[in-house]
């Protein structure tokens, strides 16, 4: 039985009508109709009326084609092993961003003080970006949320990210701009967007940190 079929059958059980339950939970009959279909499911904030409504736990109103899931009732978040998801993809990130920074100290390093060939340095350095990379991929891909936790973060929290990263753009745009058409060093100014890149994942980075807690 999914989300929606659950919602109908407890309605039914408790003997009221779409327009009740609209009315004690503070939404349209519409709402409650798409719930009951699942053209839509219920925002987080819906989730405990809804068990107080129909005197059930979160987790078996949640439960859908028997796959365990939790709810946690304090924090409002929908998790299947969260916290242990998010350390570990916060982890990924840092190492991501940890090698981002290597990469920037080999450049500075190998051929100025090492003496190094500079197609052997520009080699090693694309090499450590590309790990640096792939590891930020991966986290993202293997820890991708659920759609019902996205779908509801989105709401919430990305409009607030994209912002942030519209102004970090702008200003990094602006000044590679400026800086290059200041020096003329082209073949050197590009390095800004892997700091932009490492600036971006920080942010990332921090947000999580902030949103665990």
């Amino acid at each position: 039985m999914n989300l929606g079929e659950n919602l109908l059958e407890l309605r039914k059980r408790k003997g009221l009508s779409q327009e009740e339950v609209a009315e004690k939970l503070n939404v349209s009959r519409q709402t409650v109709s798409k719930w009951e279909t699942n053209q839509s499911q219920p925002d987080f904030d819906k989730i405990r009326p809804l068990c107080a409504l129909y005197d059930i736990s979160a987790n078996d109103l949640i439960m859908e084609d028997n796959e365990d899931r939790s709810y946690n009732t304090d924090s409002g978040i929908i998790k299947q092993d969260d916290g242990f998801r998010r350390k570990s993809k916060a982890k990924l990130i840092g190492l991501g961003i940890f090698l981002y920074f290597v990469s920037i100290v080999w450049v500075m390093i190998s051929i100025p003080v090492m003496v190094m060939d500079p197609i052997v340095s520009c080699a090693v350095f694309l090499l450590i970006c590309g790990v640096a990379t792939s590891v930020i991929v991966y986290s993202s891909i293997v820890y991708k949320k659920k759609d019902f936790v996205r779908e509801k973060r989105k709401s919430e929290s990305k409009p607030i990210l994209r912002v942030i990263y519209t102004i970090v753009s702008l200003v990094f745009t602006c000044l590679y701009l400026y800086i290059s058409f200041v020096t003329f060093a082209w073949h050197i100014t590009w390095i800004l967007w892997i700091v932009y890149g490492i600036v971006i994942e920080v942010i990332k980075l921090i947000y999580m940190l902030l949103e665990k807690e």
